[in-house]
């Protein structure tokens, strides 16, 4: 009798943790993203539920005829075409001390006309790189998206372009700016 009674107390205890367990699951949500670093340097234009602008355009297929031209053997990486919303930061200075938001904004703006790598940080806190997607023209300076990142450093926009990703890399590339 006394080892029934240890048996069916210990069961109890056993699913009594599981379902607690369950239920704990349930209230908090897995995390997405590592979260965004130095959350206390503020955006003050656009929120993630309601970004300022766009940035982008959606095209029939992921890659432009000039980076189907520049791939290897007429087959680029794997991408697909996604609309993605975040800050517009400068990758390096997010990467190498968290700045970003208002605070941060000429700075940004100075190290993107520098040539500094721009990114999106989404609101998970993870960060992609941004570039335009067309290779030929983006390689040969007949591009002008560094001028729209510019022009939106530290705002909140809704970026349209082809993801992809290489060994921890994350990379959007983004249509729709060619130079006229």
């Amino acid at each position: 009798m006394k080892k029934t009674t240890i048996l069916m107390t210990a069961g109890a205890l056993a699913l009594a943790t599981f379902l607690f367990g369950q239920a704990a699951e349930k209230k908090a949500p897995a995390k997405k993203g590592p979260g965004i670093l130095q959350p206390q340097m503020a955006v003050e234009t656009g929120k993630y539920s309601a970004p300022h602008g766009t940035l982008g355009t959606k095209t029939d297929s992921p890659w432009s005829a000039t980076t189907m031209g520049a791939s290897v053997d007429g087959k680029p990486n794997a991408g697909k075409t996604v609309t993605m919303v975040g800050e517009i930061v400068d990758f390096s200075c997010y990467l190498q001390v968290g700045k970003h938001g208002e605070k941060h904004r000429s700075c940004g703006q100075k190290c993107f006309t520098a040539g500094q790598p721009i990114g999106l940080l989404t609101e998970d806190g993870n960060l992609y790189m941004l570039m335009e997607e067309e290779h030929d023209p983006r390689r040969d300076g007949l591009t002008d998206f560094r001028k729209a990142a510019i022009e939106h450093t530290a705002h909140i926009m809704e970026v349209t372009g082809t993801a992809s990703s290489q060994a921890g890399y994350k990379a959007i590339y983004v249509a729709g700016y060619l130079k006229k």
